[in-house]
């Protein structure tokens, strides 16, 4: 069954700096792709979908949270590019890395969420270093580094140097891309046992890339298409996994990755079964929420939670707000 989005009321934070902060990074972004009234200042681009998430029968080993621990839980989904840019080819290079936002519908007007990209990891540990990332970028000449204020930022910051130079091909299809949760959970299952973890989205039909002679030859919205044509022939399916951390492994710094011999541990399957209706209005609404909010799984003390929240509430609140002004 679709749920539509509904006005629920995030929590902003007290914190005035954290606020200040936050309202610096929409603006310095809104100073890179320009200002777009009604749209997301990051991945405006964007389609949903809806339909169910299944667990796993042991996901309750790992975790209480009630939609790993009932039969199946209403989910609406949102696959989206890169960029502020409303109208981003899906070839164009920048639109990558490519979004996937996760609603679990765990009751009126109660919710839970997932946040991901397709990098696996985030170019700065805190909040201030992202921002001082976005200033280099936006007075220095992509094409001409040598000197620039991106050059030195990159060389003084080697997690930003290693996003940047990451591998970021253009998928298939949205149904053909892997996804990665950056900041790392709590788990606590019912007799009270915690492990963190990150989290994975996983495409059942595996992951598929397209060369760049393949893509240059791609339509402006072929992704978008292409997920349309898809969705209509049948079910879209992900796994929904988490990395688990190792006792001894970091857990509240983003820039870090742990070793792939980590456990991979399935949590459930979601299935999106069609478009998700007035398509334009619902991503005008919807404002998902990097914390976890749920018994059963909490935040890590990694400093980018309450930034991104308030970033996406605050930006959320302006989408809404234009929005609002449309119809007037």
């Amino acid at each position: 069954m679709e749920r539509r989005a509904k006005m629920i009321a995030m929590p902003l934070p007290t914190d005035e700096k954290l606020i200040s902060l936050a309202q610096d990074l929409i603006q310095q972004i809104d100073a890179i792709f320009g200002l777009h009234p009604g749209f997301r200042p990051v991945h405006a681009k964007g389609k949903l979908l809806a339909g169910t998430f299944t667990p796993f029968t042991g996901a309750a080993s790992l975790t209480r949270a009630p939609h790993l621990n009932r039969e199946s839980t209403p989910v609406t989904v949102r696959f989206s590019d890169n960029t502020g840019i409303p109208v981003i080819p899906d070839a164009d290079p920048n639109a990558s890395p490519r979004g996937c936002a996760i609603r679990f519908h765990l009751a009126d007007r109660v919710h839970t969420d997932i946040v991901a990209h397709s990098t696996d990891g985030f170019p700065t540990r805190t909040g201030q270093e992202f921002l001082e990332f976005l200033r280099a970028l936006a007075s220095s000449d992509p094409k001409n580094l040598s000197g620039s204020p991106l050059e030195a930022f990159l060389g003084s910051h080697p997690p930003a140097l290693a996003f940047v130079q990451a591998p970021k091909p253009a998928p298939s299809s949205f149904a053909r891309e892997a996804f990665f949760a950056i900041t790392a959970v709590r788990f606590t299952n019912k007799d009270g046992a915690s492990r963190y973890g990150r989290y994975r989205i996983v495409p059942d039909a595996g992951v598929d890339y397209l060369t760049d002679a393949v893509v240059a030859a791609k339509s402006a919205s072929f992704l978008f298409d292409e997920l349309a044509e898809r969705i209509a022939k049948g079910p879209i399916k992900l796994r929904v996994v988490a990395q688990l951390a190792n006792d001894g492994d970091i857990v509240d710094d983003a820039t870090k990755h742990w070793p792939e011999d980590r456990t991979l541990f399935d949590l459930g399957t979601i299935a999106l079964t069609a478009p998700v209706a007035d398509d334009a209005h619902e991503q005008q609404q919807i404002i998902f929420d990097p914390i976890p909010r749920v018994d059963g799984i909490e935040a890590s003390d990694d400093p980018l939670f309450e930034l991104r929240a308030a970033v996406y509430l605050i930006s959320g609140r302006r989408r809404r707000a234009a929005g609002k002004s449309a119809v007037a």
